[in-house]
């Protein structure tokens, strides 16, 4: 796996807003407003992080994404 120099806080967002995600779309009649909200409130928790500024680029979030997505793999194996 590559080296990468994304910030903790920022990865942990990205891994909580892919697990609010599927837990939303796993049982969306389950108390949808408040999975909603917390869905919301992480993808803004990403998307305005200070990180973005200093990269001059959101050309990077893709690549948080499958970082983020490929920590979340190994954790789970």
């Amino acid at each position: 796996m590559e080296q990468h120099t994304y910030p903790t806080d920022l990865v942990q967002a990205q891994i909580a807003c892919f697990r609010a995600y599927r837990a939303l779309a796993t049982n969306p009649h389950s108390s949808p407003t408040a999975r909603r909200r917390r869905l919301l409130h992480l993808s803004a928790q990403v998307l305005f992080h200070p990180y973005w500024a200093h990269t001059g680029s959101r050309a990077r979030l893709e690549g948080l994404r499958r970082y983020a997505r490929a920590l979340e793999q190994i954790r789970a194996a």
